[in-house]
């Protein structure tokens, strides 16, 4: 199917899912400015905001898991998102990290104008991703960064991409063997952000991408730490 096919089958499937991304018309004219979507809350501690903040770029690197992780919060609350360039993902595995498949287009191929297709897409698309990330220029990534600045969208490009607030790395990844044989069963990561304005300072956190189920977790060490009692000094 072509990309222009495919988009309109987007338009005739998903209209009342397209009007969810358009829906708020806020500060200054730009649909949803300020408000964020929501996304998993083992995920804060390396957001600047309380989630995907409308209107940002945040790119990944490296990790079609955290991707999806990204994705999976937002889609179950009835936002739509698309991915676009992105060819050979795995639908099981976006569907077992949680994203809403009935809420998810796909566009593997954007012909001769990828370009035109990611800038349609923000027009009505609450998250676009973004693969083949090295053919887009540098001027054309500002622009698209501009346009989803300016339709309140949320732009999640799959590699380098000039002018992104928001930089996403997993680092240190350990695949789970349970007794040490038999089949892999989870992947603890280091997600280490960083970027500039709001997300200048660097974040970083331990999770399981995936955890044993498909989905995101926290490894058994990190839940510990995140329970042992805090000692303060106390005069005297």
């Amino acid at each position: 199917m072509s990309a222009m096919a495919s988009l309109t089958a987007l338009g005739a499937s998903t209209a009342d899912g397209v009007s969810v991304g358009v829906q708020a018309v806020e500060a200054g004219g730009i649909p949803g400015a300020g408000r964020v979507l929501p996304t998993r809350t083992e995920l804060a501690a390396v957001l600047p905001w309380p989630g995907l903040r409308r209107g940002s770029t945040v790119a990944v690197h490296g990790s079609v898991s955290l991707l999806f992780a990204l994705l999976s919060e937002a889609t179950a609350n009835g936002s739509w998102a698309a991915v676009v360039g992105l060819s050979g993902i795995s639908l099981v595995a976006a569907a077992e990290a949680g994203v809403e498949l009935a809420r998810l287009a796909v566009v593997p191929r954007p012909g001769g104008d990828p370009v035109g297709v990611i800038a349609a897409l923000l027009d009505g698309v609450d998250l676009v991703v973004v693969g083949g990330t090295r053919q887009v220029t540098d001027s054309d990534a500002r622009r698209l960064s501009a346009r989803a600045r300016n339709r309140g969208s949320v732009l999640l490009p799959f590699g380098p991409w000039s002018g992104a607030e928001v930089q996403l790395r997993c680092v240190g990844a350990d695949w789970g063997l349970g007794q040490g044989h038999g089949y892999l069963r989870e992947r603890a990561v280091t997600v280490r952000a960083g970027g500039r304005g709001a997300a200048s300072r660097p974040r970083s956190c331990r999770l399981l991408l995936p955890a044993r189920d498909g989905a995101i977790g926290v490894p058994a060490d990190e839940q510990g730490e995140s329970i042992r009692p805090q000692l303060h000094p106390v005069a005297g």
